[in-house]
């Protein structure tokens, strides 16, 4: 990619001229949430939780946000300059965006952040630029590829079991275990065919959207993970890795092969 050096002035108005083809550490873009932080007149703020920053820097990249009032064209000047992305996890994707209908599970629905991230996935793909896509990250990934969810897994889809463990227990209570495909490239990282792990979601991917292609399961049969066929490392996983990265070298290892694509 091509850069322009970035020029920084001393106390002592002297140029000081960084060469950003000499940074070692990919960047990577990651998107965030939009929260209240006070009353009236209400305060918005964008953000991330600082898992996701710790496993990115562990794994040798340096994160950086991208906010939600971004338009398209500053989010298209933001990519160019990206080494890779990383979609976070949070609340429900408006059923509207896949054809659904409203349940009344769903939570949290953000239609400025679905824009952004459905943008975003698009054009990851389109530029063939590295994606690491985690729990509602995964989800949009499958959405922006024109896929479609169960509004509620535990309600709708057939045989299924509990997924959602997100009020009372600890994020990295290991809900269940994931069945990884030998043949797929999620097992060329993790190196292991039967994964447990923690569960934070009550919506999942009822329909394959294009080019995805599932490389595990759950053992009720949902989808925790794709990858996007022909793409150099374009992967989403349901569960959320973010955090066992310090705990799991299987893990980190996942997010040091996310990095060393973007690094490529």
């Amino acid at each position: 990619m091509a850069f322009t050096p970035f020029v920084f002035l001393t106390q002592k108005s002297q140029q000081i001229i960084l060469n950003p083809m000499s940074r070692k550490r990919p960047l990577i873009g990651c998107s965030t949430y939009r929260r209240q932080v006070s009353g009236e007149p209400p305060i918005f703020i964008d953000g991330l939780m600082p898992t996701y920053i710790k496993a990115l820097l562990a794994a040798g990249a340096l994160p950086v946000l991208i906010p939600l009032s971004l338009e398209k064209g500053d989010l298209l000047d933001l990519l160019g300059e990206l080494d890779g992305v990383l979609l976070p996890g949070g609340g429900d994707i408006d059923p509207t965006r896949y054809g659904g209908r409203h349940h009344a599970t769903v939570y949290g629905v953000d239609p400025n952040r679905d824009e952004v991230e459905l943008f975003v996935a698009q054009q990851v793909v389109a530029q063939d630029k590295p994606l690491l896509a985690i729990c509602r990250g995964h989800q949009i990934l499958n959405v922006s590829r024109g896929g479609s969810l169960w509004e509620d897994v535990l309600d709708l889809m057939p045989e299924a079991k509990e997924h959602a463990f997100f009020h009372g227990h600890e994020r990295t209570r290991l809900s269940h275990e994931v069945q990884i495909d030998p043949q797929s490239h999620l097992y060329q990282i993790l190196g292991q065919q039967v994964k447990p792990v923690n569960s934070l979601h009550h919506q999942g991917i009822r329909e394959l959207g294009a080019d995805l292609r599932p490389m595990a399961r759950a053992t009720d049969g949902l989808i925790e993970s794709v990858e996007v066929i022909g793409h150099r490392f374009a992967i989403g996983v349901q569960w959320h890795p973010e955090e066992f990265f310090a705990t799991d070298p299987q893990t980190l290892g996942l997010f040091e092969s996310f990095v060393a694509a973007c690094r490529a």
